[in-house]
């Protein structure tokens, strides 16, 4: 199984970044242990591209005529390996050297079918997505495509634009008359669905790190959270994160970095552990304080809350979303390398080879990040340095992927947090 091509390029002419792109795809499907003929074309562009999205499919369709189908969106940032592009003209493509029967494009126009298959044999089993955030009960479709799929694993987020929340849809392997008119898309669900034949690793990295214990939310009246444990919520926000009301200016700054996890009753891991104390797991979905309710004691949050679920405030934290975006980099690598350090490293190694961790690299075809807009660049360190952090931790693997305005994993909708998904063979 062949390494997917990747290209990425800035230019403040689109025409010219494009050019740069089908240029480097042509060079790498070119070289020994990169796939030739791709036929799946992942598509990200900044914003500063989308009012010539259209232009920009057109383009490439026509001079990657082997890509026949195309999936992608808009960032207010996008990201290749290593680097990132925020708030600049820039666009990526990774070509996925999958199979055309294992895979099926989807949108409004070509929905997946209800029951994950679609008459041709093909039966729905992960799926990448780009949903626009307007939609109406997003949450509700996000569940419902699950269902259509066997696994109940979605991976994708949401665009972030200031010029159009577009989306690129483009296939012609779904059923007959579906194919989507131009490929470019506003509003709704689109991406493609993978087969079971497509394997895929995929984790949740939070950015937000809790300043206190998880409560038990025992009142709430619309989005307002008034009793935790039985206690006034406002009483306990104000405690736990040192604020004065007595003190105006400063209780409003610091209320401005608080942030709510939420999760459901008696929260566990995925894998059944529960969660590590100072830490979120990724069950637990980040959301904004919007309002405090000083009359009922209560604090409004940017969820219709529900009594039962659990919450605890948070704020984000830099040493802990780089530590933890390192953890599932290592989780990733640690599933494709059983031992650590093997017969093949060691004689690796003695033989004046490279070192031991570049086996599982070599087993990654390519992989998707998807980060909140509100992590990219400076949160992490400095330009690039998410992306970077990811390539030390996961290794060099063609990647791709966007900031987006709330990530997709299973059926949430997150916020604050990167969603790493690895192709391997």
């Amino acid at each position: 199984m062949r390494r997917f091509p990747l290209a990425h390029a800035t230019h403040p002419q689109w025409r010219m970044a494009a050019a740069l792109v089908v240029a480097q795809l042509h060079a790498q499907m070119a070289l020994p242990g990169y796939a030739a003929d791709p036929p799946l074309g992942l598509l990200y562009i900044t914003d500063r591209y989308a009012p010539h999205a259209q232009d920009i499919l057109d383009y490439l369709s026509d001079e990657l005529p082997g890509i026949r189908d195309w999936v992608g969106t808009v960032g207010v940032g996008i990201c290749a390996t290593g680097v990132e592009y925020v708030d600049e003209p820039a666009m990526a493509v990774l070509a996925c050297d999958l199979p055309p029967e294992q895979y099926r494009v989807f949108s409004g126009v070509a929905p997946l079918p209800a029951s994950g298959h679609d008459g041709a044999g093909f039966q729905a089993h992960t799926a990448l997505v780009h949903a626009d955030g307007a939609t109406p009960d997003l949450a509700e479709l996000l569940t419902d495509l699950a269902d259509r799929t066997r696994t109940g694993y979605l991976f994708g987020g949401l665009p972030s634009s200031r010029w159009g929340a577009v989306q690129f849809a483009r296939g012609d392997r779904g059923q007959p008359g579906q194919r989507v008119a131009g490929g470019v898309l506003d509003g709704g669900l689109s991406g493609v669905a993978f087969g079971p034949q497509v394997e895929v690793f995929s984790r949740v990295t939070q950015g937000a790190q809790p300043i206190g214990p998880s409560h038990t939310i025992t009142r709430a009246e619309s989005n307002v959270v008034l009793e935790l444990d039985r206690q006034p919520a406002l009483d306990l926000l104000l405690a736990e994160a040192g604020i004065d009301l007595g003190q105006p200016q400063v209780a409003v700054g610091r209320l401005r970095e608080v942030l709510v996890g939420l999760s459901g009753p008696m929260a566990r891991h995925a894998d059944g552990m529960p969660q590590v104390r100072g830490q979120f797991g990724d069950e637990v979905e980040v959301r904004h304080i919007i309002g405090l309710d000083p009359a009922r004691r209560g604090v409004a949050i940017a969820h219709r809350p529900e009594e039962g679920m659990r919450l605890a405030f948070c704020e984000r934290h830099v040493a802990a979303a780089r530590a933890d975006l390192v953890r599932i980099c290592t989780e990733i690598r640690e599933e494709l390398e059983p031992e650590a350090v093997g017969l093949d490293a060691v004689s690796s190694l003695l033989a004046g080879g490279t070192d031991g961790g570049t086996a599982a690299p070599w087993r990654m075809r390519g992989a998707v990040y998807v980060s909140c807009s509100g992590r990219g660049g400076p949160h992490f360190g400095g330009d690039s340095a998410e992306l970077q952090i990811v390539r030390r931790a996961l290794g060099d693997v063609p990647l791709v992927g966007f900031f987006a305005g709330g990530e997709i994993a299973r059926h949430h909708l997150y916020g604050y947090t990167g969603v790493l998904t690895v192709f391997v063979a």
